[in-house]
C-alpha cells in the first residue's frame, strides 16, 4: 500500500450502512465519518433519503439486497431515490436469472433501471459475482455494457456465497474495463495493490483493477493505525 495515501484510498470508498436496524442517528454518524475521512460518498438505504451529505456524493440500492423484484419496481425505486436526492444508484440483478444463461434478460432488467436513472446520475449493477460462474460473470457484465451502465459491482455483501475476490475483480476488468467502472465490495486489505487511483468509471487502468470500493461502516474506534496519525480503516467491506 505504499504507493497510496489515506487520502488516495479514501478518495475510492463509497462508505456504507445498509443495516435493516439502521437508525437516522446512524447515518448521521456515518456521513460524519465520511466528511472526516474524505470518502468519494456515503451509501444508504432508500427509505433514509433525503440526507444531508456535507458534500460527499450520496448513493442509495434498489433491489437490494436479493434482486427477486420486477423491473419496473426496481425502476420506480430508483426514480424515487433520485428525487430524494441519489447521485448513485446501485441495483441488484435476478442472480437467478443469470445463472440460467438468459442475459437479455438480465440486460432488460438493468435498461428498465437505466431508463429511470437519468440527468447524468451513475448506476452501477451489483452482479453476485461469488454465486455465478466466469462465464456467467462475463455475460452478465457484457449485459450491463450493452443497457448503458456506469460501474458493474462484485456484491451486495448480504449473500452467503461471499463477496469480492482478486479473480472475479480482475475477470469483470477485462470483460468491461476501460468501458465501465469496476466497484469491489470485499475486505479491504487484499485488494488495496489492485486498485487505481482513479474513481472515473471509463478510465482504463493499467492493471485489472476496481475503480471503487465499498466498505461498511460500523461505529470507528478513535484508535490510529500504527505510526500514523491517520484514521484507521478498519471496517468491513459493504
Amino acid at each position: 500500500m505504499s504507493n497510496y495515501s489515506v487520502s488516495d484510498v479514501a478518495g475510492l470508498v463509497d462508505h456504507t450502512l445498509l443495516k435493516p436496524e439502521a437508525t437516522a442517528a446512524d447515518v448521521a454518524a456515518l456521513v460524519a465519518d465520511g466528511v472526516e475521512l474524505g470518502v468519494f460518498s456515503v451509501c444508504v438505504s432508500p427509505s433514509m433519503l433525503p440526507l444531508e451529505a456535507k458534500g460527499l456524493k450520496v448513493a442509495t440500492v434498489v433491489g437490494f439486497p436479493s434482486g427477486k423484484h420486477h423491473s419496473a419496481i426496481k425502476a420506480a425505486e430508483a426514480a424515487r431515490a433520485l428525487e430524494d436526492g441519489a447521485d448513485e444508484v446501485d441495483m441488484v440483478i435476478d442472480v437467478g436469472v443469470a445463472l440460467t444463461n438468459d442475459f437479455d434478460a438480465v440486460e432488460a432488467d438493468i435498461a428498465a433501471v437505466r431508463a429511470a436513472v437519468t440527468g447524468g446520475k451513475i448506476l452501477k449493477v451489483i452482479i453476485e459475482s461469488a454465486a455465478l460462474s466466469d462465464s456467467q460473470i462475463v455475460g452478465v457484465c457484457r449485459a450491463a455494457q450493452n443497457a448503458g451502465a456506469d460501474f458493474v459491482k462484485t456484491s451486495t455483501g448480504f449473500h452467503p456465497a461471499g463477496g469480492a475476490s482478486v479473480h472475479a475483480v480482475s475477470l469483470m476488468a477485462q470483460t468491461v474495463g476501460g468501458h465501465l467502472g469496476i466497484k469491489d465490495s470485499r475486505e479491504p486489505v487484499p485488494c488495496w495493490a489492485g486498485w487505481t487511483h482513479s474513481a472515473t468509471p471509463r478510465r482504463r487502468a493499467r492493471r485489472p483493477s476496481s475503480s471503487r470500493t465499498g466498505t461498511r461502516w460500523a461505529r470507528r474506534r478513535r484508535a490510529r493505525s500504527a505510526g500514523s496519525s491517520a484514521p484507521a480503516f478498519s471496517r468491513r467491506a459493504d
